[in-house]
């Protein structure tokens, strides 16, 4: 058996960042793997990287989380059968952890605590309904000094369990990667989706595509994974840096036996703004929704199924002027809000570590590209009645949409 954990020494390295990036590689995680390079490029940083064969680990994790639940405790299990020794102290211990069922790779560092000064886990994806069976993992998060969560709904109920500080903190995205300028691209797919989907719309923009010059871009192949992240990365945000519209809906829109009802901001939201496509779909009904995305125009809401999307389309491509608005301010927001910098500064804020030098000029390099950006467009060169109008003439085929059997 390879060695479990591999460590990349980096002399004075102030964060140890744990990554499972050899051993999950669902397209789904391809993006928290964006977040630690993006750490790693702002901050002094070690990674720890379990090196262990994937098809094996899907059935020692599986074992090990099963156990746990079972005893109801999760301290000595350990999918990964090896420890490895830390040979120095940090600052700070970072876990970027999607699921639940990822947490008991925390034992596989031994003494881990005792050589990091503070800890900070961002916990990804937990929907409320399922605290209770995932207790004894959960109990493992008590060693840390702060829980960020993504799902502003599983807050309180994570922080019963843990008896640890647990605030929201949403997702991010490398902005200036994702940013459609300086270059000028042309919108050649007219419409890109991404997983989950209407079948209704989807066969809708189905019959568009094949009767006309229309190019929709979507999903056909099950249990996604990638060759390598950053070739997925690449080619997604260079498909929405020349995509006109995007399909965006509240995570999980389609499966509340997962969800719950709950509803949550999934990080498409987050892509598609960056990288300057109009969005349509439906949002969650959240006050983390509108706190971070409140500019007019964020996010079309369309009804899941929507047999006469051709119609809705048109009425858009009716205002030119007004699409444009909308792209720029979804990107200049993007550049001054949602960038990964923003996210890495609140983290190291609440434990009292400060800023870096590389932080500094990745934030002044957003702002300098946003201005940039805004002087081009000429204060959008879209006035109040061209919003009025444009407003005014897709309700009355939106609210037909939402009437629709």
């Amino acid at each position: 058996m390879t060695e479990a954990l591999k460590l990349n020494p980096q002399k004075d390295a102030r964060v140890l960042l744990l990554s499972l990036r050899n051993i999950k590689f669902h397209v789904a995680r391809c993006y928290l793997y964006e977040l630690e390079d993006a750490i790693c490029e702002l901050d002094s940083a070690e990674l720890l990287t379990p090196n262990f064969q994937p098809n094996l680990f899907k059935v020692t994790n599986k074992l090990a989380n099963h156990a746990a639940k079972a005893i109801g405790h999760s301290k000595l299990m350990n999918p990964l059968f090896n420890q490895v020794q830390l040979q120095q102290d940090y600052d700070l211990f970072f876990f970027l952890c999607q699921s639940p069922q990822d947490i008991l790779c925390i034992n596989s560092i031994k003494g881990w605590r005792e050589r990091c000064h503070k800890a900070v886990v961002w916990l990804d994806e937990i929907w409320a309904k399922d605290l209770q069976s995932w207790k004894a993992q959960l109990s493992l998060l008590k060693d840390f000094d702060r829980i960020f969560m993504n799902f502003s709904n599983s807050i309180s109920g994570v922080a019963e369990i843990v008896q640890r500080p647990c605030e929201y903190i949403p997702f991010g995205v490398d902005a200036i990667k994702f940013c459609p300028y300086p270059l000028e691209r042309e919108r050649s797919v007219d419409l890109y989706s991404v997983g989950r989907r209407s079948q209704v719309t989807h066969q809708a923009l189905l019959e568009i595509a094949e009767n006309t010059s229309f190019f929709y871009i979507y999903e056909t192949l099950r249990d996604l994974y990638a060759i390598d992240y950053k070739y997925h990365r690449s080619l997604y945000r260079n498909i929405l840096k020349k995509s006109r519209y995007f399909i965006a809906n509240r995570a999980k829109f389609d499966d509340t036996n997962a969800t719950g009802g709950q509803q949550e901001v999934g990080a498409r939201f987050f892509e598609g703004a960056a990288a300057g496509t109009v969005m349509l779909g439906v949002p969650p009904e959240s006050k983390s929704f509108h706190q971070h995305f409140d500019w007019e125009g964020a996010a079309i809401e369309i009804p899941y199924d929507v047999p006469h999307i051709a119609e809705i389309l048109a009425e858009l491509d009716a205002h030119p002027q007004r699409l444009q608005k909308i792209r720029t301010d979804n990107v200049v927001n993007s550049l001054l809000r949602h960038d990964w910098v923003y996210r890495w500064e609140t983290i190291l804020a609440t434990v009292g570590l400060d800023s870096t030098p590389a932080m500094a000029a990745r934030k002044a390099n957003l702002q300098n590209l946003a201005q940039t950006i805004l002087a081009r467009a000429n204060a959008s060169n879209c006035d109040a009645s061209e919003i009025r109008l444009f407003s005014d003439s897709l309700e009355p085929i939106l609210k037909e949409s939402w009437n629709s059997p």
